[in-house]
Protein backbone atom coordinates (compact mmCIF):
# COMPACT_ATOMS: atom_id res chain seq x y z
CA UNK A 1 0.00 0.00 0.00
CA UNK A 2 2.85 2.11 0.04
CA UNK A 3 4.67 1.75 -2.88
CA UNK A 4 2.97 5.56 -3.84
CA UNK A 5 5.60 6.70 -1.42
CA UNK A 6 8.49 5.66 -3.61
CA UNK A 7 7.68 5.63 -7.23
CA UNK A 8 5.18 8.19 -7.37
CA UNK A 9 7.63 10.72 -5.31
CA UNK A 10 10.93 9.64 -6.80
CA UNK A 11 9.46 9.07 -10.09
CA UNK A 12 7.10 11.53 -10.93
CA UNK A 13 8.98 13.83 -8.66
CA UNK A 14 12.24 13.67 -10.26
CA UNK A 15 10.14 14.15 -14.05
CA UNK A 16 9.61 17.86 -12.76
CA UNK A 17 11.81 18.82 -10.91
CA UNK A 18 15.49 17.08 -12.16
CA UNK A 19 18.92 16.58 -11.44
CA UNK A 20 20.08 19.14 -9.30
CA UNK A 21 17.08 18.97 -6.83
CA UNK A 22 17.21 15.05 -6.33
CA UNK A 23 20.68 14.54 -6.56
CA UNK A 24 21.73 13.65 -2.53
CA UNK A 25 18.41 12.56 -1.76
CA UNK A 26 19.34 8.86 -1.78
CA UNK A 27 21.61 9.31 0.69
CA UNK A 28 18.77 9.10 3.32
CA UNK A 29 18.22 5.52 1.78
CA UNK A 30 18.91 2.28 4.36
CA UNK A 31 20.58 0.13 1.86
CA UNK A 32 19.60 -4.13 2.18
CA UNK A 33 21.00 -6.68 -0.26
CA UNK A 34 18.36 -8.91 -1.25
CA UNK A 35 19.82 -9.94 -4.02
CA UNK A 36 23.14 -11.32 -2.47
CA UNK A 37 24.33 -15.37 -2.95
CA UNK A 38 20.67 -15.83 -5.15
CA UNK A 39 21.18 -18.81 -7.58
CA UNK A 40 18.94 -20.22 -9.92
CA UNK A 41 16.80 -16.88 -10.49
CA UNK A 42 14.36 -16.55 -12.97
CA UNK A 43 15.06 -15.29 -17.03
CA UNK A 44 14.94 -11.82 -16.79
CA UNK A 45 12.15 -10.36 -19.38
CA UNK A 46 11.48 -6.84 -20.97
CA UNK A 47 11.06 -3.72 -18.20
CA UNK A 48 11.86 -3.41 -14.89
CA UNK A 49 10.28 -4.95 -11.95
CA UNK A 50 10.44 -3.71 -8.25
CA UNK A 51 9.23 -6.04 -5.43
CA UNK A 52 7.51 -3.30 -2.99
CA UNK A 53 6.50 -4.30 0.32
CA UNK A 54 4.92 -2.55 3.30
CA UNK A 55 6.31 -3.62 6.59
CA UNK A 56 4.49 -2.55 10.22
CA UNK A 57 7.09 0.15 11.40
CA UNK A 58 3.98 0.50 14.69
CA UNK A 59 7.33 1.58 17.05
CA UNK A 60 7.96 4.28 14.72
CA UNK A 61 4.36 5.67 15.68
CA UNK A 62 3.62 8.19 18.35
CA UNK A 63 1.25 7.37 21.23
CA UNK A 64 -1.19 10.07 19.99
CA UNK A 65 -1.43 8.83 16.25
CA UNK A 66 -1.79 5.05 17.80
CA UNK A 67 -5.25 6.10 19.50
CA UNK A 68 -6.18 8.23 16.54
CA UNK A 69 -5.91 5.36 13.73
CA UNK A 70 -6.25 2.51 15.86
CA UNK A 71 -2.64 1.40 15.62
CA UNK A 72 -3.01 -0.89 18.75
CA UNK A 73 -0.58 -4.14 19.00
CA UNK A 74 2.99 -5.08 19.11
CA UNK A 75 4.93 -4.13 16.14
CA UNK A 76 5.99 -6.86 14.10
CA UNK A 77 8.70 -8.02 11.87
CA UNK A 78 6.53 -8.53 9.16
CA UNK A 79 5.37 -6.95 5.51
CA UNK A 80 1.54 -6.24 5.24
CA UNK A 81 1.79 -5.71 1.41
CA UNK A 82 3.43 -7.07 -1.01
CA UNK A 83 3.20 -5.30 -4.73
CA UNK A 84 4.96 -6.49 -7.68
CA UNK A 85 6.07 -3.34 -9.69
CA UNK A 86 6.10 -3.78 -13.62
CA UNK A 87 7.45 -0.84 -15.66
CA UNK A 88 6.96 -0.96 -19.33
CA UNK A 89 10.55 -1.23 -21.48
CA UNK A 90 9.11 1.80 -23.59
CA UNK A 91 8.33 3.93 -20.06
CA UNK A 92 4.88 4.49 -20.58
CA UNK A 93 3.24 2.07 -18.45
CA UNK A 94 3.23 0.99 -14.91
CA UNK A 95 1.59 -2.44 -14.09
CA UNK A 96 0.92 -2.67 -10.31
CA UNK A 97 0.34 -6.56 -9.15
CA UNK A 98 -1.11 -7.44 -5.32
CA UNK A 99 0.44 -10.43 -4.09
CA UNK A 100 -1.99 -10.80 -0.86
CA UNK A 101 -0.03 -11.28 2.24
CA UNK A 102 -2.05 -14.34 3.69
CA UNK A 103 -0.85 -16.47 -0.13
CA UNK A 104 0.03 -19.43 -0.20
CA UNK A 105 3.92 -20.04 -0.75
CA UNK A 106 6.73 -23.00 -0.72
CA UNK A 107 9.31 -21.34 0.54
CA UNK A 108 12.88 -21.92 -0.34
CA UNK A 109 15.44 -23.72 2.00
CA UNK A 110 17.26 -21.07 3.72
CA UNK A 111 18.56 -19.79 7.46
CA UNK A 112 16.74 -18.20 9.78
CA UNK A 113 17.51 -14.81 10.24
CA UNK A 114 15.84 -14.48 13.83
CA UNK A 115 17.39 -18.06 15.45
CA UNK A 116 20.08 -18.62 13.14
CA UNK A 117 18.43 -21.80 12.52
CA UNK A 118 18.57 -23.76 8.94
CA UNK A 119 15.47 -24.15 7.36
CA UNK A 120 14.24 -26.88 4.04
CA UNK A 121 11.68 -25.64 2.12
CA UNK A 122 8.01 -25.68 3.69
CA UNK A 123 4.75 -24.11 3.09
CA UNK A 124 3.90 -20.73 4.57
CA UNK A 125 1.79 -18.01 4.36
CA UNK A 126 3.58 -15.21 1.98
CA UNK A 127 4.53 -12.73 4.75
CA UNK A 128 6.08 -15.17 6.74
CA UNK A 129 9.11 -14.74 4.62
CA UNK A 130 10.31 -11.19 5.53
CA UNK A 131 9.57 -12.25 9.55
CA UNK A 132 12.42 -15.41 8.77
CA UNK A 133 14.41 -14.02 6.22
CA UNK A 134 14.23 -10.52 5.67
CA UNK A 135 14.23 -8.51 2.01
CA UNK A 136 16.49 -11.60 0.71
CA UNK A 137 13.98 -14.31 1.57
CA UNK A 138 10.95 -12.83 0.24
CA UNK A 139 12.45 -12.10 -3.21
CA UNK A 140 13.86 -15.97 -3.50
CA UNK A 141 9.70 -16.24 -2.66
CA UNK A 142 8.24 -14.19 -5.00
CA UNK A 143 10.31 -15.28 -7.88
CA UNK A 144 9.80 -18.77 -6.65
CA UNK A 145 5.83 -18.00 -7.06
CA UNK A 146 5.98 -15.69 -9.97
CA UNK A 147 9.01 -16.64 -12.78
CA UNK A 148 9.21 -13.40 -12.48
CA UNK A 149 13.20 -11.96 -12.29
CA UNK A 150 13.50 -8.94 -9.40
CA UNK A 151 15.32 -6.16 -10.31
CA UNK A 152 15.11 -3.80 -7.13
CA UNK A 153 13.34 -3.83 -3.96
CA UNK A 154 11.88 -0.99 -1.98
CA UNK A 155 10.47 -0.70 1.79
CA UNK A 156 8.40 1.70 3.83
CA UNK A 157 6.81 1.47 6.77
CA UNK A 158 3.63 3.08 8.42
CA UNK A 159 5.40 6.44 9.07
CA UNK A 160 6.67 7.23 5.72
CA UNK A 161 3.11 6.56 4.34
CA UNK A 162 1.31 9.21 6.80
CA UNK A 163 4.17 11.96 6.59
CA UNK A 164 3.95 11.33 2.90
CA UNK A 165 0.49 11.92 2.17
CA UNK A 166 0.64 15.02 4.43
CA UNK A 167 3.40 16.70 2.45
CA UNK A 168 1.51 16.11 -0.45
CA UNK A 169 -1.72 17.94 0.67
CA UNK A 170 -3.50 14.78 0.95
CA UNK A 171 -5.61 12.78 -1.86
CA UNK A 172 -8.72 12.51 -2.52
CA UNK A 173 -10.83 9.01 -2.64
CA UNK A 174 -14.30 8.84 -3.83
CA UNK A 175 -16.46 5.84 -1.99
CA UNK A 176 -19.69 4.23 -4.18
CA UNK A 177 -20.97 2.86 -0.56
CA UNK A 178 -20.23 3.87 3.15
CA UNK A 179 -17.24 1.88 4.20
CA UNK A 180 -17.04 1.37 8.25
CA UNK A 181 -14.25 -0.80 9.88
CA UNK A 182 -14.30 -0.85 14.13
CA UNK A 183 -10.78 -1.89 13.59
CA UNK A 184 -9.47 0.89 12.37
CA UNK A 185 -11.88 3.32 12.89
CA UNK A 186 -12.37 3.75 9.17
CA UNK A 187 -15.80 5.45 8.59
CA UNK A 188 -16.65 7.22 5.33
CA UNK A 189 -20.08 8.20 3.69
CA UNK A 190 -20.34 7.59 0.35
CA UNK A 191 -18.81 10.14 -2.05
CA UNK A 192 -15.65 12.32 -2.19
CA UNK A 193 -13.68 12.58 0.49
CA UNK A 194 -9.74 14.63 0.79
CA UNK A 195 -7.64 12.16 3.43
CA UNK A 196 -5.19 13.26 5.08
CA UNK A 197 -2.40 10.91 6.02
CA UNK A 198 -3.61 8.81 8.97
CA UNK A 199 -6.60 8.62 7.36
CA UNK A 200 -5.26 7.03 4.45
CA UNK A 201 -3.95 4.77 6.70
CA UNK A 202 -7.01 3.55 7.84
CA UNK A 203 -8.42 3.19 4.84
CA UNK A 204 -5.75 1.12 2.92
CA UNK A 205 -5.78 -1.22 6.36
CA UNK A 206 -9.35 -1.89 6.87
CA UNK A 207 -9.60 -5.11 6.58
CA UNK A 208 -13.18 -5.66 8.22
CA UNK A 209 -15.32 -3.29 5.90
CA UNK A 210 -16.77 -6.98 4.10
CA UNK A 211 -16.49 -10.44 3.82
CA UNK A 212 -13.65 -9.83 1.10
CA UNK A 213 -11.47 -9.18 3.67
CA UNK A 214 -7.80 -8.70 2.18
CA UNK A 215 -9.16 -9.09 -1.60
CA UNK A 216 -11.55 -5.61 -0.79
CA UNK A 217 -8.16 -3.99 1.00
CA UNK A 218 -6.32 -4.81 -2.11
CA UNK A 219 -8.83 -2.63 -4.52
CA UNK A 220 -8.86 0.08 -1.92
CA UNK A 221 -5.10 0.22 -2.26
CA UNK A 222 -5.00 0.35 -6.19
CA UNK A 223 -7.62 2.96 -5.99
CA UNK A 224 -5.58 5.17 -3.38
CA UNK A 225 -2.16 4.89 -5.15
CA UNK A 226 -4.58 5.57 -8.40
CA UNK A 227 -5.18 8.82 -6.54
CA UNK A 228 -1.82 9.90 -4.98
CA UNK A 229 -0.20 9.53 -8.79
CA UNK A 230 -3.32 11.89 -9.80
CA UNK A 231 -2.57 14.45 -7.22
CA UNK A 232 1.55 14.39 -7.74
CA UNK A 233 0.86 15.24 -11.23
CA UNK A 234 -2.39 17.81 -11.16
CA UNK A 235 -1.43 18.79 -7.61
CA UNK A 236 1.74 21.21 -8.02
CA UNK A 237 4.22 19.32 -6.26
CA UNK A 238 6.25 18.49 -9.81
CA UNK A 239 6.01 21.99 -10.00
CA UNK A 240 7.39 23.07 -6.77
CA UNK A 241 11.60 22.19 -6.25
CA UNK A 242 10.97 23.04 -2.44
CA UNK A 243 7.60 21.33 -2.23
CA UNK A 244 9.29 18.70 -4.22
CA UNK A 245 12.48 18.12 -1.60
CA UNK A 246 10.01 18.15 1.78
CA UNK A 247 7.59 15.44 0.00
CA UNK A 248 10.61 13.26 -0.84
CA UNK A 249 13.12 13.78 2.03
CA UNK A 250 9.78 12.84 4.26
CA UNK A 251 9.84 9.43 2.54
CA UNK A 252 12.91 8.91 1.61
CA UNK A 253 13.58 8.92 6.03
CA UNK A 254 12.22 5.57 6.42
CA UNK A 255 12.60 3.59 2.75
CA UNK A 256 15.02 0.77 2.72
CA UNK A 257 16.31 -0.45 -0.86
CA UNK A 258 19.27 -2.54 -3.05
CA UNK A 259 21.99 -0.37 -3.48
CA UNK A 260 21.55 -0.34 -7.27
CA UNK A 261 18.51 2.13 -6.81
CA UNK A 262 19.32 5.36 -6.43
CA UNK A 263 19.65 9.29 -7.79
CA UNK A 264 20.55 8.28 -10.84
CA UNK A 265 18.35 5.18 -11.73
CA UNK A 266 15.55 7.66 -10.81
CA UNK A 267 16.95 10.19 -13.25
CA UNK A 268 16.67 7.92 -16.22
CA UNK A 269 13.60 6.11 -15.08
CA UNK A 270 12.03 10.13 -14.71
CA UNK A 271 13.21 11.21 -17.89
CA UNK A 272 11.49 8.87 -20.06
CA UNK A 273 8.34 8.65 -18.07
CA UNK A 274 7.32 12.22 -18.41
CA UNK A 275 3.78 13.04 -19.05
CA UNK A 276 2.83 10.26 -16.47
CA UNK A 277 -0.98 10.26 -15.63
CA UNK A 278 -3.17 7.66 -13.73
CA UNK A 279 -4.08 6.33 -17.07
CA UNK A 280 -0.46 5.36 -17.46
CA UNK A 281 -1.13 2.94 -14.62
CA UNK A 282 -3.02 -0.44 -13.86
CA UNK A 283 -3.50 -2.40 -11.61
CA UNK A 284 -4.70 -6.04 -10.71
CA UNK A 285 -4.53 -8.74 -7.80
CA UNK A 286 -3.20 -12.18 -8.58
CA UNK A 287 -6.05 -14.78 -9.58
CA UNK A 288 -7.38 -16.81 -6.86
CA UNK A 289 -8.45 -20.05 -6.68
CA UNK A 290 -8.96 -20.79 -3.18
CA UNK A 291 -9.55 -18.36 -0.53
CA UNK A 292 -9.42 -20.50 2.50
CA UNK A 293 -7.56 -22.53 1.60
CA UNK A 294 -5.93 -25.04 5.09
CA UNK A 295 -2.46 -26.08 5.85
CA UNK A 296 -1.71 -28.14 8.62
CA UNK A 297 0.36 -25.98 11.16
CA UNK A 298 -0.69 -22.77 9.16
CA UNK A 299 -4.22 -22.62 8.98
CA UNK A 300 -6.46 -20.36 6.35
CA UNK A 301 -4.11 -19.10 3.41
CA UNK A 302 -5.09 -18.00 0.36
CA UNK A 303 -4.41 -20.21 -2.68
CA UNK A 304 -3.72 -19.01 -6.35
CA UNK A 305 -5.56 -19.79 -9.54
CA UNK A 306 -2.05 -21.21 -10.97
CA UNK A 307 -2.91 -21.80 -14.87
CA UNK A 308 -4.38 -17.95 -14.75
CA UNK A 309 -1.95 -16.45 -12.48
CA UNK A 310 0.84 -18.13 -14.85
CA UNK A 311 -1.03 -16.06 -17.66
CA UNK A 312 -0.66 -13.08 -15.41
CA UNK A 313 2.79 -13.20 -15.00
CA UNK A 314 3.96 -14.70 -18.13
CA UNK A 315 2.17 -11.38 -19.42
CA UNK A 316 4.44 -9.22 -17.10
CA UNK A 317 7.62 -10.87 -18.35
CA UNK A 318 6.79 -10.00 -22.01
CA UNK A 319 6.28 -6.57 -21.20
CA UNK A 320 1.89 -7.06 -22.10
CA UNK A 321 -0.48 -4.64 -20.78
CA UNK A 322 -2.77 -6.23 -18.49
CA UNK A 323 -5.61 -3.77 -18.50
CA UNK A 324 -8.39 -4.40 -21.61
CA UNK A 325 -8.42 -1.68 -23.86
CA UNK A 326 -11.43 0.44 -24.04
CA UNK A 327 -11.88 2.03 -27.32
CA UNK A 328 -14.07 4.70 -26.79
CA UNK A 329 -15.98 5.92 -23.76
CA UNK A 330 -19.03 5.12 -23.03
CA UNK A 331 -20.78 8.76 -23.99
CA UNK A 332 -18.54 8.91 -27.10
CA UNK A 333 -19.29 7.63 -30.82
CA UNK A 334 -19.78 4.08 -31.42
CA UNK A 335 -16.58 1.82 -32.23
CA UNK A 336 -16.34 -0.05 -35.82
CA UNK A 337 -15.52 -3.81 -35.17
CA UNK A 338 -12.24 -5.02 -36.40
CA UNK A 339 -10.69 -8.19 -37.08
CA UNK A 340 -7.54 -7.74 -35.36
CA UNK A 341 -7.01 -6.08 -31.98
CA UNK A 342 -5.68 -2.58 -33.08
CA UNK A 343 -3.09 -3.32 -29.59
CA UNK A 344 -1.61 -5.90 -31.77
CA UNK A 345 -0.87 -3.14 -34.52
CA UNK A 346 2.56 -1.37 -34.46
CA UNK A 347 2.35 1.90 -35.99
CA UNK A 348 4.18 4.46 -37.41
CA UNK A 349 2.81 8.06 -38.49
CA UNK A 350 4.42 10.29 -40.99
CA UNK A 351 2.88 13.91 -41.54
CA UNK A 352 2.82 14.17 -45.28
CA UNK A 353 0.19 17.32 -44.95
CA UNK A 354 3.79 20.05 -44.98
CA UNK A 355 1.46 21.48 -41.43
CA UNK A 356 3.16 21.16 -38.79
CA UNK A 357 1.63 19.13 -35.75
CA UNK A 358 -0.72 16.53 -37.80
CA UNK A 359 1.47 13.71 -37.27
CA UNK A 360 1.50 13.83 -33.65
CA UNK A 361 -2.48 14.59 -33.87
CA UNK A 362 -2.54 11.33 -35.92
CA UNK A 363 0.12 9.19 -33.69
CA UNK A 364 -2.50 10.42 -30.27
CA UNK A 365 -5.70 9.97 -31.74
CA UNK A 366 -4.50 6.16 -33.13
CA UNK A 367 -3.03 5.42 -30.13
CA UNK A 368 -6.32 6.83 -27.87
CA UNK A 369 -8.07 3.94 -30.16
CA UNK A 370 -5.78 1.58 -29.17
CA UNK A 371 -2.81 0.94 -31.91
CA UNK A 372 0.30 0.73 -30.51
CA UNK A 373 2.26 3.59 -32.37
CA UNK A 374 5.53 4.35 -32.00
CA UNK A 375 4.81 7.98 -30.13
CA UNK A 376 7.19 9.50 -32.45
CA UNK A 377 5.89 10.69 -35.42
CA UNK A 378 8.24 11.62 -38.63
CA UNK A 379 8.15 14.05 -41.62
CA UNK A 380 7.13 12.33 -44.69
CA UNK A 381 9.26 14.08 -47.05
CA UNK A 382 8.32 15.03 -50.53
CA UNK A 383 5.59 16.78 -51.73
CA UNK A 384 2.36 17.01 -49.58
CA UNK A 385 0.06 14.36 -50.28
CA UNK A 386 -3.70 15.02 -50.74
CA UNK A 387 -4.62 11.48 -49.15
CA UNK A 388 -3.55 9.29 -46.39
CA UNK A 389 -1.91 6.23 -47.46
CA UNK A 390 -1.26 2.93 -45.25
CA UNK A 391 1.95 0.88 -46.59
CA UNK A 392 2.17 -2.54 -45.12
CA UNK A 393 3.58 -5.92 -46.00
CA UNK A 394 1.59 -8.18 -47.27
CA UNK A 395 1.59 -10.89 -44.75
CA UNK A 396 0.15 -7.94 -42.62
CA UNK A 397 -2.47 -7.64 -44.82
CA UNK A 398 -5.53 -8.15 -42.36
CA UNK A 399 -3.87 -5.56 -39.76
CA UNK A 400 -3.50 -2.84 -42.42
CA UNK A 401 -7.35 -3.43 -43.10
CA UNK A 402 -8.24 -2.82 -39.54
CA UNK A 403 -6.02 -0.04 -39.47
CA UNK A 404 -7.53 1.45 -42.49
CA UNK A 405 -11.30 1.46 -40.67
CA UNK A 406 -9.62 3.54 -38.45
CA UNK A 407 -8.79 6.23 -40.83
CA UNK A 408 -11.66 7.40 -43.37
CA UNK A 409 -10.68 7.49 -47.25
CA UNK A 410 -7.41 6.14 -46.45
CA UNK A 411 -5.35 4.41 -49.66
CA UNK A 412 -3.80 0.94 -48.72
CA UNK A 413 -0.23 0.49 -50.18
CA UNK A 414 1.02 -2.79 -50.22
CA UNK A 415 5.20 -3.39 -49.91
CA UNK A 416 6.87 -6.46 -50.00
CA UNK A 417 9.65 -6.14 -47.13
CA UNK A 418 8.24 -3.86 -45.46
CA UNK A 419 7.60 -5.93 -41.81
CA UNK A 420 5.27 -5.38 -38.93
CA UNK A 421 5.42 -2.45 -38.79
CA UNK A 422 2.36 -0.15 -40.60
CA UNK A 423 3.29 2.88 -42.32
CA UNK A 424 0.78 6.02 -42.08
CA UNK A 425 1.22 8.86 -44.00
CA UNK A 426 -1.04 11.32 -43.12
CA UNK A 427 -2.43 13.15 -46.22
CA UNK A 428 -4.75 16.48 -46.61
CA UNK A 429 -8.22 14.61 -46.23
CA UNK A 430 -7.04 13.50 -43.01
CA UNK A 431 -10.25 14.49 -40.91
CA UNK A 432 -9.05 12.52 -37.31
CA UNK A 433 -9.39 8.67 -36.25
CA UNK A 434 -12.90 6.56 -36.35
CA UNK A 435 -12.89 4.63 -33.12
CA UNK A 436 -12.43 0.74 -34.04
CA UNK A 437 -12.37 -2.66 -31.38
CA UNK A 438 -11.91 -5.91 -31.67
CA UNK A 439 -14.73 -8.17 -33.07
CA UNK A 440 -14.45 -10.08 -29.85
CA UNK A 441 -13.94 -8.11 -26.10
CA UNK A 442 -11.02 -8.75 -24.68
CA UNK A 443 -11.59 -11.86 -22.17
CA UNK A 444 -8.58 -12.66 -20.23
CA UNK A 445 -8.09 -14.84 -17.18
CA UNK A 446 -7.53 -12.13 -14.52
CA UNK A 447 -9.51 -8.22 -14.00
CA UNK A 448 -6.94 -5.25 -14.45
CA UNK A 449 -8.29 -1.71 -14.37
CA UNK A 450 -6.12 1.86 -15.46
CA UNK A 451 -5.78 4.04 -12.69
CA UNK A 452 -8.09 6.74 -14.44
CA UNK A 453 -11.09 4.12 -14.13
CA UNK A 454 -10.65 4.23 -10.22
CA UNK A 455 -9.78 8.29 -9.69
CA UNK A 456 -12.02 10.56 -8.09
CA UNK A 457 -14.44 12.26 -11.51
Amino acid sequence: MRIATTLSVLVLGAGGIGHAMVTGLDTGITRVDPFRDMKNRPQAGHGMNVLVVGTDGRDRITEEERREYRLGGKPCRCTDTVMLVHISEDRERASVVSLPRDSYAEMPEHIDETTGRRHQAHPVKLNAAYAEGGPGLTVRTVERMTGVKIDHYLEVDFTSFMKTVDAVGGVKICTARPLKDSYTGLDLPAGPHEMTGGQALQYVRARHVDGAADISRMQRQQRFLAALVDRMTSGGVLLNPVRFREVATTMLNSVRADGGFGTEQVLALAKAMRGFTPASSEFVSVPIGDVSFRVKGIGSTVKWDAPKAQKLFQALRDDRPLAAHKAVAKDGPKATVVDVAPKTIRVQVYNATGTAGVGRKADDALRATGFNTTRAPRTGGGAPRPRTVVEYDPRWDRSAKSLAAALPGVELKAVKGRGATLRVFVGANYKGVTPVRPEEPTKGPFVAVKGDEVVCP
